[in-house]
């Protein structure tokens, strides 16, 4: 098993090596997805922390007429889990759909609090995802509540330079809250001032 992008990840949060990662490592769950294919839908009991090895994913919300809003996207080496299917009894609110093909490695959540419940290094390791998961959903929350879609595209291709070429405009349109047609509008407008 190639576990060391999702050891890596665990140890680069908790800040060195965690304790039983031989045994964690045998419950790591590994999917191959091909472009178009759903890790799980919304709705569903999903108790999986996930790390992209390779790909992009997309994180979808549904609305009530069927159309999406595109949460975030998710290279490899980062990170997601819906916090609301973490729990016994939980569901998760969103999508998680390949872009490409992608490798995702499912990190058993009930064995991570059963670690963090053990050793110090895996809380911390908890509580540091958990930090950096809450710091990522306030700066977008504040970004599509106080930025013009214009700014927000501007801070998306400043910030996000290794996805240009990869996120099709009508995925990026949704990421942005406005429709494919505004967007293609603000990058003419952007190329006409240079």
């Amino acid at each position: 098993m190639n576990d060391q992008v999702s050891r890596a990840f665990v140890e680069q949060l908790a800040g060195g090596p965690v304790p039983e990662w031989e045994h964690f490592a045998t419950h790591i769950k590994t999917r191959r997805l091909a472009a178009g294919e759903t890790l799980f839908a919304s709705d569903v009991p999903w108790p999986w922390l996930s790390v992209v090895r390779t790909g992009l994913m997309k994180l979808v919300y549904l609305r009530e007429d069927g159309s999406e809003r595109i949460k975030s996207f998710i290279a490899e080496g980062g990170f997601f889990a819906s916090l609301a299917g973490l729990g016994a009894a939980g569901r998760t609110t969103f999508s998680a759909v390949a872009m490409e093909p992608a490798v995702v490695d499912q990190l058993g959540y009930p064995q991570i609090i059963a670690l963090g419940d053990k050793h110090l290094a895996w809380q911390k390791a908890l509580r540091v995802g958990i930090e950096h998961y809450g710091a990522r959903k306030e700066k977008r929350e504040r970004e599509l509540l106080t930025l013009s879609p214009e700014a927000r595209y501007r801070l998306f291709m400043h910030e996000s330079p290794e996805l240009r070429g990869r996120v099709p405009q009508k995925d990026l349109a949704l990421y942005l809250g406005i429709t494919p047609v505004a967007l293609s509008r603000i990058r003419g407008r952007m190329l006409r001032l240079g």
